[in-house]
């Protein structure tokens, strides 16, 4: 009998450890309950090839149209010379590169929760390594869960001592929580801003070619776009990937040969922007006007948060093969692309991009950015339902209906509520600045603030995992 106690109390746990293996998300254990959930940690090859292609609909659409407004928003006023030119594509490359290539693609991604990415994965992956005691967590039954598994800090290190920080003072940790609902706030309006910069430029490019149409008529169009664009939430993650991703790598391979060909046609010079002395000398020549300009480069940027915040939708490696192997090489070359042109027609600034464009292929490309633009709304857009979801997980956020989309993956959500709320504010912000210019300057202000807080919780998120 004793045996038999034995052994039933074992095959029970054992039970009960197959059973956390399968459902290893810990942030949507019902959804992780569904038949045929996708196993994050065995995908083959093709499973993250195919997510890769699918990352592009929704994850690099807002980075991946940002050249439509980057150096008009840098150069509001004109380009003062050619060192100016140069030292603004030099921030931009190394904003590209360090940024989304290096510190999100390769160090940020291993913060991830269990799969899911985003201001409170980070929060709730603290919480479960650290006693911070801001949400109900260290329960002794927590051990026997996979999800809760970590290797025991030396308190000597970085990472023990910041553990040690955060648990010696309620002040400390009451900070934390404040800087992760700031977090997560620049990351919503990130996604009421995007959608409305991003449609906008892209339809301001008519009046390129026609300068006499009216921007009441830029302004309408835009609004009808933008209220199709959150009328197609509702079909998932999903569904909308699989429309959208063709049209982004159509998108990302020609931005990437108009750029090479403006390279090749206007100014090889521009590989000088790789030396980062161009970056001194732009400050040193142009001083607290260069230092201004930075809300103009940091659009570059903007969308890169999405990389992280939608992680839950796809997974890290085929968000890393997706933007190291494509979305990387085409946007620096864009970018110089359009330095390469703006260096001998300085008074075009203003519409640099469509400017650059060959005449032959002006309208098919105008067509694609257009559409291109309408789905780079997409990345912020979903990574708002993201951390939406994971707020009112951790009970930081009221209750409001999740719609697991996928039969797949626990990560891709829609929640209804917010898709209406963020259309009615992005209309908003479209009528009320009408220019985007305007909106590029909240735009910026907004992904700067945004910035350091994720960077501050990183460093000891990568380390618990």
């Amino acid at each position: 009998m004793e045996e038999s106690a034995d052994s039933t109390e074992y095959t029970g746990k054992g039970m009960l450890w197959s059973l956390n293996q399968r459902l290893d998300q810990s942030m949507d254990a019902e959804a992780g309950s569904i038949p045929g959930m996708e196993a994050r940690k065995s995908m083959s090859a093709l499973v993250v090839l195919r997510f890769a292609f699918q990352s592009l609909g929704v994850v690099y659409g807002d980075l991946g149209t940002s050249p439509l407004y980057v150096f008009h928003n840098t150069f509001p006023d004109g380009i003062d010379g050619k060192d100016d030119l140069l030292g603004v594509l030099s921030l931009i490359i190394y904003s590209l590169t360090l940024i989304p290539l290096i510190k999100y693609t390769f160090i940020v991604m291993r913060a991830n929760d269990n799969g899911e990415g985003g201001t409170f994965a980070l929060y709730s992956l603290i919480c479960r390594h650290a006693k911070v005691n801001m949400i109900p967590n260290q329960h002794p039954t927590d051990q026997q869960l996979t999800t809760y598994s970590c290797k025991t800090l030396d308190s000597k290190s970085w990472a023990g001592k910041t553990k040690m920080w955060l648990e010696a003072n309620t002040y400390h940790q009451n900070l934390l929580v404040i800087l992760v609902l700031i977090g997560t706030s620049m990351v919503i309006g990130d996604g009421i801003l995007t959608p409305a910069i991003s449609v906008l430029s892209s339809v301001g490019g008519i009046k390129v070619n026609h300068p006499h149409i009216s921007n009441d008529w830029v302004v309408a169009i835009a609004s009808v776009i933008l209220v199709g664009l959150f009328t197609l939430q509702r079909f998932g993650t999903d569904k909308v990937s699989w429309v959208f991703a063709p049209t982004v790598l159509i998108w990302f391979l020609t931005i990437g040969c108009i750029g090479v060909y403006n390279i090749v046609k206007h100014d090889p010079s521009v590989f000088r922007a790789f030396s980062p002395y161009c970056i001194f000398r732009y400050f040193i020549n142009t001083k607290k006007k260069g230092w201004a300009s930075l809300g103009g480069v940091v659009l570059s940027i903007t969308g890169t948060e999405a990389l992280y915040a939608d992680l839950g939708h796809f997974s890290a490696s085929s968000v890393q093969v997706a933007f190291t192997f494509l979305v990387f090489p085409c946007l620096l070359a864009t970018y110089m692309g359009q330095a390469a042109y703006l260096m001998k027609h300085h008074n075009q600034v203003y519409a640099a991009f469509y400017k650059s464009i060959p005449d032959s292929v002006y309208w098919p490309v105008f067509i694609v950015a257009t559409i291109a633009a309408v789905i780079g709304s997409q990345a912020t857009i979903s990574a708002t339902f993201s951390v939406i979801k994971q707020a009112v997980a951790l009970g930081c956020f009221p209750r409001v209906k999740i719609v697991h989309t996928s039969k797949k993956i626990s990560g891709q959500v829609y929640i209804p509520e917010i898709n209406w709320i963020l259309m009615v504010l992005c209309l908003v912000i479209t009528a009320g600045f009408r220019k985007t210019v305007q909106i590029g300057n909240a735009y910026g202000e907004q992904f700067l603030s945004d910035e350091p807080k994720k960077l501050k919780q990183t460093k000891f998120g990568s380390v618990c995992r």
